[in-house]
């Protein structure tokens, strides 16, 4: 097996540190995460100025760019070859409902997707690294499980995990969930710097707008291990013909 890690967290986080820990013996195992934290910068790509790779002393190599960078030099020419595995996380908090469209531990995933590689997308759901060792054996489990049932191999596919922030033994088993959707973030947060100009920050995500049962956010309220498949296509398929009826010749 040969498993490509990055995170949105940055190379130095927790929650990498412990995935890698938790999977380094499954095969040739890989880091190639941000240098800084890069958190929402979903699919993002660095056109416009230069990346650079660099060695941290534990192996761990780490570019000045997103997830996605990092994912995408790994797979166009610093590896050298085509993982079987991308792995993203362990993030620091929870990716679920709308946050996966914002999510650079997603976006790392979703581009080793986009190379054709099956991947997984982990994440815990509460923020501070609470109970870390467990989350990273449920996402070693999880790995192992994929292998056994010969997932890999079997062409790409996307998972997003979330694990809840507990003892192993208090996690109760995995329930293949949809996204469940957030309300409307918070109010933008405006403060004045030290020059007089007003400087706004991005409010935290809103709360929980459907967590109904079959959702991600309820099974891991209920202590469960979240797993969602993902796709790509973001094309609305049910209304397509309505819209070909309203637009016919209009546009022409």
């Amino acid at each position: 097996m040969n498993i490509l890690i990055s995170n949105d967290d940055g190379y130095q986080a927790p929650g990498i540190v412990a995935l890698y820990e938790a999977l380094k013996d499954l095969g040739r195992v890989e880091v190639v995460a941000p240098e800084q934290n890069n958190s929402a910068k979903s699919n993002a790509l660095t056109l416009h100025s230069p990346l650079y790779v660099q060695q941290a002393s534990n192996g761990f190599r780490y570019i000045n760019g997103t997830p996605a960078d990092c994912v995408h030099i790994a797979l166009t020419g610093l590896l050298g070859y085509k993982p079987d595995l991308v792995v993203s996380g362990i993030n620091n908090g929870a990716n679920m409902g709308d946050d996966t469209i914002y999510s650079g531990t997603v976006g790392a995933a979703m581009e080793g997707y986009l190379f054709g590689i099956p991947a997984i997308a982990f994440s815990q759901v509460e923020k501070g690294w609470a109970h870390i060792d467990a989350a990273a054996a449920k996402a070693r489990a999880l790995v192992q499980d994929v292998i056994a049932n010969g997932l890999i191999g079997s062409g790409p596919w996307l998972l997003n995990v979330n694990v809840p922030n507990k003892p192993i033994d208090q996690i109760k088993p995995v329930r293949v969930t949809r996204l469940g959707r957030r309300h409307a973030a918070e109010r933008v947060i405006t403060q004045t710097s030290p020059r007089g100009d007003t400087m706004y920050w991005i409010g935290s995500a809103g709360p929980a707008k459907d967590d109904s049962e079959g959702t991600d956010f309820h099974a891991t309220f209920e202590g469960h291990c979240s797993v969602t498949p993902l796709q790509v296509d973001l094309t609305e398929h049910d209304t397509l013909a309505t819209w070909g009826q309203r637009l016919n010749g209009r546009l022409a």
